[in-house]
């Protein structure tokens, strides 16, 4: 059960060890001054109060990212270490994932807006040619780094079940919440404000880490309990995941076959489902 405590309260607390309840980032502590007083050299918002909610929530005990390093598709070489100092967001992502593509537009705003307070990378997991993720990146006018998935990145950051996932890692290196599908572009704008002490009237709500997770807000899975799909041509991943996101399982869940998997892997209505779909596709 989580806890709200205002942003006074969780900044003086922000140096307590892993092993208490919370560590905050070394920005938070930056040009504090008035407690209820926004920095006034802070960046305008750019979702209204309406889309921007009062209070956010923030992992208890965030772990560390493990140091990894990144190749984006210009070339240029990223490494964890480089993005201590400001927030970051770590986007997961496909061309082909119909709630990814909606979420971009919001995520370029977000790097534009708090280019000095927040850096914004995709990481793609699609198998086709780079040339084809660059060309995507060119046409929506992505403005942040891009980079291919990796088994280095697969460990740093693991269980990535659905697309879009999103990673948010506080100054000081800690991942302090993870997002699991299309999310309001107004919560990710009052993350970074409040992990960079732009904005010290936002609340925080501290949460046990949920080390499961369910498939929620659109989010389309990559990864389906008890379905091999390693052995299937990268097209007809594609199509498989394409149908599961969109195909309803018959136990009255109201969910997609995907959903259901990932939040009750014990239905047994589910798999065979899924698995004829798998064997339609392969002509099994």
């Amino acid at each position: 059960m989580g806890s709200r405590r205002p942003w006074g309260e969780v900044m003086t607390s922000r140096r307590q060890s892993l092993t208490g309840v919370l560590v905050l980032t070394a920005g938070v502590a930056v040009g504090c001054g008035d407690a209820g007083s926004p920095d006034p050299l802070a960046p305008e918002p750019i979702f209204g109060a309406d889309q921007r909610p009062a209070s956010i929530q923030l992992v208890a005990n965030p772990s560390p990212v493990l140091a990894v390093s990144m190749e984006d598709l210009e070339g240029n070489t990223l490494t964890t270490d480089d993005l201590r100092g400001k927030v970051t967001l770590i986007n997961f992502w496909a061309t082909w994932c119909g709630p990814c593509k909606a979420e971009i537009p919001d995520l370029i705003q977000l790097q534009e807006r708090y280019s000095d307070h927040l850096q914004v990378i995709g990481v793609s997991t699609d198998e086709g040619p780079t040339q084809m993720v660059e060309d995507f990146a060119t046409q929506y006018g992505i403005n942040y780094p891009v980079v291919m998935m990796t088994p280095e990145l697969n460990q740093a950051f693991p269980g990535v079940m659905a697309l879009p996932t999103s990673f948010i890692i506080d100054p000081d290196g800690r991942v302090v919440k993870t997002h699991v599908g299309l999310i309001s572009a107004g919560v990710l704008e009052q993350e970074t404000r409040f992990l960079a002490a732009l904005d010290p009237g936002i609340t925080v709500d501290l949460v046990d880490e949920d080390p499961h997770g369910r498939l929620v807000n659109a989010a389309h899975a990559t990864k389906i309990p008890g379905l091999d799909l390693t052995t299937l041509t990268p097209e007809q991943r594609v199509t498989a995941l394409q149908r599961l996101n969109e195909e309803g399982c018959s136990c009255g869940c109201g969910l997609t076959l995907a959903q259901c998997r990932i939040n009750d892997s014990s239905c047994g209505f589910s798999l065979p489902l899924a698995e004829q779909v798998v064997a339609e596709i392969t002509g099994a």
